[in-house]
């Protein structure tokens, strides 16, 4: 019982922060929009998502790794368990140490006066998260196949 609440915490967790990923790229895709826009918008992405996703981030860690320590039994699951944290964490780390100090300094910016090299820096920033994008799509589906190979054994 323990083992399946984990595992729901865990897909359900994952399935935010990836859905959270994803929506930004559908929001935040730069494609098209002028400095003023992307300003306003990126600014107001960062005052809102950095208050909920540390926490979310922290429990899919958490729960996949509790997920994985319930499933050791069962080397494949402890496998697809370890490697979507490793994505999760990766996620993680490109956040905090990629895009966030990009963050702080968009939020410096003035929507009405951009910097001249905003433009260099919106598109470092949204490099970054096409990548921490791919690594929480990647964990989300590792956690799920995991979650699966314990429906299909039991």
């Amino acid at each position: 019982m323990v083992s399946t609440v984990i595992e729901f915490a865990s897909m359900l967790f994952a399935a935010l922060l990836a859905g959270s990923m994803f929506c930004v790229t559908l929001v935040l895709n730069p494609e098209g929009l002028d400095a003023t826009t992307y300003i306003t918008l990126q600014q107001q992405a960062i005052r809102t998502l950095n208050r909920s996703l540390p926490g979310l981030g922290g429990a899919t860690i958490l729960a996949a790794m509790a997920a994985a320590a319930l499933g050791r039994e069962d080397r494949a699951r402890l496998t697809l368990f370890i490697a979507a944290l490793v994505s999760f964490l990766a996620a993680g780390w490109i956040t905090r140490f990629l895009n966030q100090p990009i963050n702080a300094i968009v939020m410096t910016w003035n929507r009405d006066a951009p910097p001249a090299n905003w433009t260099i820096l919106r598109d470092e920033w949204w490099r970054w998260h096409l990548l921490r994008l791919l690594a929480g799509m990647v964990g989300l589906v590792l956690v799920f196949a995991a979650a699966l190979k314990g429906g299909s054994a039991g």
